[in-house]
């Protein structure tokens, strides 16, 4: 069935709404996916917050003309999906490199990471910590030297009871 021209100017307005102005986006090739493959591979980028549309090259490209995604022109060849998100795209990858390795059958085409285009590398990504893990070793390189602080503190009036203590006990017996 053909798309008429409002649909078309639909998707387009969708796409801009959605992948265009997506900060990390994937983008992968499924023509060997079969129906539960992709149903699975979409509730699992769901799970982590993400997105998974399935687009029309010619519409996707006229939506993501002078984005971020427009660095990967040369991707919306044959049949494309585009997996992107918001907030964390090392979770997204790792999501998609998992399942790859499952599926076979996924290509990766390109990604875009904090707006700059990614032609290789996808697996590099999925191997990097996420970002929860960052900010706790973050918070816990912050803390080290303040604990550290803290317990230096704490032992010295301990050292000066112990020093009374042993003075104390050594005058006992002499008085």
């Amino acid at each position: 069935m053909a798309l008429t021209r409002s649909d078309k100017q639909n998707l387009i307005d969708q796409y801009e709404g959605g992948l265009a102005l997506a900060p990390h986006a994937f983008l992968v090739g499924f023509s060997k996916l079969t129906v539960p493959q992709a149903t699975d591979l979409r509730s699992r980028i769901r799970e982590k917050g993400g997105h998974y549309e399935v687009v029309k090259n010619t519409l996707a490209l006229r939506a993501i003309d002078g984005k971020a995604l427009s660095g990967l022109k040369d991707g919306f060849r044959g049949p494309t999906a585009v997996a992107y998100s918001d907030n964390d795209p090392v979770a997204l990858a790792k999501v998609l490199t998992d399942f790859a390795k499952e599926t076979p059958a996924l290509e990766f085409k390109g990604a875009v990471i904090e707006g700059r285009a990614v032609e290789s590398g996808i697996e590099d990504i999925a191997r990097m910590p996420s970002r929860e893990e960052l900010i706790a070793k973050l918070l816990f390189l912050l803390q080290s030297p303040v604990t550290r602080f803290v317990r230096v503190l704490a032992a010295l009036p301990r050292q000066l009871v112990v020093v009374l203590d042993q003075i104390a006990q050594n005058k006992e017996p002499q008085g």
